[in-house]
């Protein structure tokens, strides 16, 4: 089928696709940065696996090191790619300086400085989403845990990336979407149900009580079927 003749179809449902497409050029697209370096990020081992579901190895031929590779890198998919654009960051992606690391419970928003200036440089907002994986504290559950120290390292995550979201869309002027994704879940069906899924909601809504102004960070739950290994009960639908 033509354009045209899509666009006929259309009209008779009352839709103007011509205005429909002049609008959505003006919609940013998100670029997931995660898909330069196979989701490896900077704040782990790298001579280590991904963990917590993962369906990549972090070891793609060619993929960026450093955030300087992963930045040039994304330079050349901006000119490739046509469209209005921002970033989409993991927390993983934090840029400490020589010397400095924090665990994922205690991220702040120096620790993506690099990335504002990134994006203030080439006109893009930037969306973030916490990263439940890939760590020693994501061994099947996290959010979702019934050993309290889990689950509160990961609550503190969750309420440092709102605080880390806030602070992208002030620099940038843009809103920020939060994005939320666990690969909670269990290979077997568990006799008890209930009780992980009632933590996993607790613990979104102790994230969700840190202060923060919805017109400028959008936060959402990633509900899908994703993590390897928990086909079975997948926590995310609740």
């Amino acid at each position: 089928m033509s354009y045209a003749e899509a666009k006929a179809k259309y009209v008779a449902l009352g839709v103007d696709t011509d205005a429909a497409i002049a609008k959505l050029k003006n919609v940013p697209v998100a670029l997931h940065c995660w898909q330069g370096d196979d989701v490896r990020g900077f704040d782990t081992d790298p001579t280590k696996p991904l963990t917590g579901g993962i369906q990549t190895t972090g070891n793609y031929p060619g993929r960026a090191r450093t955030p300087e590779e992963l930045m040039a890198d994304l330079d050349m998919v901006l000119k490739l790619c046509p469209g209005t654009k921002k970033l989409n960051l993991h927390a993983c992606y934090a840029i400490f300086e020589d010397g400095e690391w924090v665990d994922r419970d205690k991220l702040e928003p120096k620790h993506f400085k690099n990335w504002v200036d990134f994006c203030k440089e080439r006109g893009l907002g930037c969306d973030f989403n916490p990263t439940f994986f890939s760590h020693p504290k994501a061994n099947g559950l996290t959010l979702s845990s019934p050993d309290e120290e889990i689950r509160r390292f990961w609550i503190e995550h969750g309420k440092a990336c709102i605080r880390i979201s806030n602070y992208l869309a002030e620099e940038l002027g843009q809103p920020c979407v939060m994005n939320i994704w666990t690969g909670d879940g269990f290979k077997d069906i568990p006799a008890d149900r209930m009780g992980p899924r009632v933590r996993y909601r607790e613990s979104i809504d102790e994230i969700l009580s840190e202060p923060y102004d919805f017109t400028k960070v959008k936060p959402c739950i990633e509900s899908k079927v994703f993590g390897i290994g928990v086909e079975a009960l997948s926590l995310i639908h609740i």
